[in-house]
């Protein structure tokens, strides 16, 4: 080797003006080696420089990302899915359910029903098989745990057609940026508007076996009070149709396994004071009666309905104040349809607002930490003392993530990694430190925005590939709820003594 790098860079008849003599001779001879071997060094030196250099880089992206997603404190409400977001600013009248289809592919109407009967059939086979643990085996209901439930879901089996699971792709306001995005629905069963593929497949909400086994499933994380999504009757979202038919089924599947069912009243055009009276009324007097209807012991001892109030802040303070406080000439006060009203806290502002509306608490609804003064963490102790000193019901609300790019394919940056469960542990511990009577969680099935504790299995169809819960299993994050609410029981204890 050294005689062939001697040669390779010996002078030659073209690189020197006469041939050395003896003594030039020796001593190159004996110096040239060691210029192909400086030279091999220096290389060698620089290639693994580069390689360390990259891996640094790509650790320091990494702990970038993993901070990000598990503490944005600090993110500016205001960015484009905020605007997006609140009515205020972006006009919308329906609740945030819209959801885009990340890819569309064209199919044969033949071969889609086919996959339509057979994907639905299996779907329908496997909420009805027996389920291995008995009611005995199941862990009790935690009623401080209420989780948010959608029952706008449907098929061709039950519903003639697929609905909101063929939501739209939701475009950008600004159309200079939403021309770079897909328009259209998705197209189930196998593209559905979702980034995580459910095991029931792209279930009916109709579907009693489904309802039950939903059923079983918040009862075996110790969720004890379903927040149940609620229009009135002949009402619906945009992607949806009207399901208030669908409640009294609900009620008996929750009575068999001991749940308890609040509302959670979403917005529908033109409400106001008087259309909230009748929607309260509404409800107590048809499910009021009903064993699963839940009700809550007040400080006063009191036993009342609970609602949770979906953009409340559209509505003005003095307006709800017609319905919510003694004096006001709507008053459900000391009325039989009295209850305790829990309104939606977006901004720091909206707590003196609730206040002056005459509801009986906040919640923050959204599962994303550092979107708005609410959802964030940080905020909650602050949030929670207001409440205190004002004789109200402070609920924070918990997801395990929040990913909603395939209705809404330009709002990747509020996306909030799940990080195995990590992100879901930080918020419910977060909940606990300011020792809430009642914790939320966002969501059970809100499949559009990535937020469901529901079971998810891996799933792909050609380019297109679901994301999933592994390296765990498709219950991980009902187990993780159920560890955090007997946590929570055990806790709470301490906090009365």
């Amino acid at each position: 080797m050294k005689d062939s790098l001697r040669l390779a860079i010996s002078p030659t008849k073209d690189n020197r003006k006469e041939s050395p003599g003896p003594e030039q001779t020796f001593i190159a001879a004996e110096y040239w080696p060691l210029w192909p071997l400086n030279y091999d060094v220096m290389a060698r030196f620089r290639r693994r420089t580069c390689i360390i250099l990259f891996l640094f880089i790509l650790v320091i992206c990494s702990l970038m990302m993993g901070l990000k997603t598990l503490r944005p404190d600090r993110a500016v409400f205001g960015d484009p899915f905020g605007l997006g977001l609140l009515p205020e600013v972006h006009q919308r009248t329906t609740h945030l359910e819209k959801k885009p289809e990340a890819v569309i592919r064209a199919r044969e109407d033949g071969v889609t029903n086919a996959k339509t009967i057979e994907i639905t059939a299996v779907s329908s086979v496997k909420a009805s098989l027996p389920t291995e643990a008995k009611m005995a085996d199941l862990p009790p209901p935690n009623y401080n745990f209420h989780v948010f439930y959608y029952s706008w879901f449907g098929n061709p089996q039950f519903d003639g057609k697929y609905i909101h699971w063929n939501h739209q792709i939701l475009p950008h306001w600004d159309a200079k940026i939403a021309s770079n995005y897909p328009k259209g629905r998705h197209t189930p069963p196998d593209d559905i508007a979702s980034s995580f593929y459910p095991e029931l497949g792209p279930y009916s909400s109709r579907d009693p076996s489904v309802i039950e086994t939903h059923m079983r499933q918040m009862r075996s994380a110790s969720i004890g009070v379903i927040a149940l999504s609620w229009y009135p009757p002949g009402l619906a979202d945009d992607n949806g149709e009207p399901s208030d038919d669908l409640v009294p089924l609900i009620l008996d599947k929750a009575h068999k396994f001991h749940l308890k069912v609040a509302f959670h009243i979403e917005p529908y055009k033109n409400q106001d004071d008087h259309s909230m009276h009748n929607n309260v009324k509404y409800i107590i007097d048809k499910y009021g009666s009903h064993p699963a209807f839940y009700r809550q012991k007040t400080n006063s001892g009191r036993t009342l309905p609970l609602f949770y109030i979906y953009d409340s802040y559209i509505t003005a303070p003095e307006m709800w104040a017609n319905v919510l406080t003694a004096a006001g000439p709507l008053t459900v006060r000391n009325s039989p349809y009295d209850g305790l009203f829990i309104a939606l806290l977006v901004e720091e502002r909206h707590k003196h607002e609730i206040q002056q509306g005459g509801f009986d608490g906040i919640y923050t609804y959204f599962a994303t930490n550092g979107f708005s003064y609410g959802s964030s963490h940080h905020n909650w102790a602050s949030l929670k003392a207001f409440c205190d000193s004002n004789s109200l019901m402070f609920i924070p609300s918990v997801g395990p993530g929040y990913l909603d790019t395939s209705i809404r394919p330009w709002n990747n940056h509020n996306t909030r990694n799940r990080v195995n469960g990590k992100y879901y542990e930080a918020a419910l511990s977060a909940a606990l430190l300011v020792r809430p009577q009642v914790i939320s969680i966002t969501s059970f099935n809100e499949w559009h925005e990535g937020t469901q504790i529901e079971k998810a299995i891996p799933k792909r169809i050609g380019r297109l590939v679901y994301q999933d819960y592994q390296p765990h299993k498709p219950n991980v994050y009902l187990e993780l709820t159920r560890k955090w609410s007997e946590k929570y029981t055990k806790e709470k204890e301490q906090w009365l003594v």
